[in-house]
């Protein structure tokens, strides 16, 4: 069984209140409390940790305060996606350097490069590194789409062994495991109580950040335990929170989220703005009633 499996969060960046820099005692506490909460794996400097409003210094900083961190108790896969295919080389090379185990890295986002170009742009990176490589298909961000012909084809690169699918047509998952057999793995992006029932191995997950036991546990009852009732009855449950971190306000209602919970993390960076005060209150209201509301104040105190 590969160890590259169950739920991934993809965390936030903490950063200090006058937001010019990462917090790193947030950070690590972060990290800590994510693992000792039973997430199966953690995934810094994607798109809810803001990686492209991120300094190379503080990306190594985050590395490594992450990688450290854990220590080894799971794995953790730096994004490392840039629009040049040596910066991205450049940044898988750093990550693995610094200790990651693997690597997830979304297209060049601007240039729309056509099949050929994300064929040779993977390839560069899969060669330059030993580590896994998570292709990230959301093209909703990267205004490309990685259908399911496509990561076909890329995973005959080596190292090529994960995709991230981050669209909402969860018959992708079907379409991808039936024409790459175990040549790739695949992890949701969005719907992962949905993919799970498909052949998802993973859940690189948004609301994890808020809600990492529940979200481990939604993975385990499927993967595991073939659970339906039980797997439904939390999904359910956890189902506000999915949709408060969904769409545009992911990196800021996550941020607002972990603040009312007792650790402060900071806003998100502009042209991100902090999450507006009604949409704080309503949110407020649902941390609340899951019994969540400085429910990390405690341990987070000093």
């Amino acid at each position: 069984m590969s160890r590259f499996r169950g739920t991934y969060t993809v965390m936030v960046t903490p950063f200090e209140p006058d937001g010019r820099s990462v917090d790193i005692a947030a950070l690590r506490h972060l990290v800590d409390w994510q693992i000792k909460e039973g997430i199966h794996g953690l995934v810094p400097l994607g798109s809810t940790g803001e990686f492209l409003s991120i300094s190379r210094e503080e990306r190594q900083l985050v590395i490594e305060t992450c990688v450290s961190e854990a220590g080894g108790r799971v794995p953790v896969l730096i994004g490392t996606g840039a629009e040049a295919t040596f910066e991205a080389v450049e940044l898988s090379r750093e990550a693995e350097a610094l200790g990651a185990d693997g690597v997830m890295v979304i297209p060049p986002f601007y240039s729309t490069p056509t099949e050929d170009e994300l064929f040779a742009h993977y390839r560069k990176i899969g060669e330059a590194i030993s580590v896994p490589v998570m292709v990230y298909n959301n093209p909703a961000t990267a205004n490309v789409d990685l259908v399911p012909q496509t990561i076909d084809r890329l995973s005959h690169i080596d190292n090529v062994t994960m995709v991230k699918e981050s669209t909402l047509e969860v018959t992708r998952v079907r379409d991808i495991l039936e024409l790459c057999g175990n040549r790739i793995e695949v992890f949701a992006g969005v719907l992962g109580y949905e993919s799970f029932w498909l052949g998802a191995v993973g859940w690189v997950s948004v609301c994890s950040n808020l809600i990492p036991r529940a979200s481990a546990d939604l993975f385990t009852l499927v993967a595991d335990h073939a659970d339906h009732a039980g797997a439904l009855t939390l999904y359910r449950r956890i189902l506000p929170i999915i949709r408060w971190v969904g769409g545009h306000r992911y990196v800021s209602a996550t941020k607002a989220g972990l603040d009312m919970m007792g650790l402060p993390v900071g806003d998100p960076r502009p042209p991100r703005l902090a999450l507006p005060a009604n949409e704080r209150n309503a949110l407020a209201e649902e941390l609340s009633r899951q019994g969540l509301k400085q429910s990390l104040a405690p341990a987070f105190a000093n």
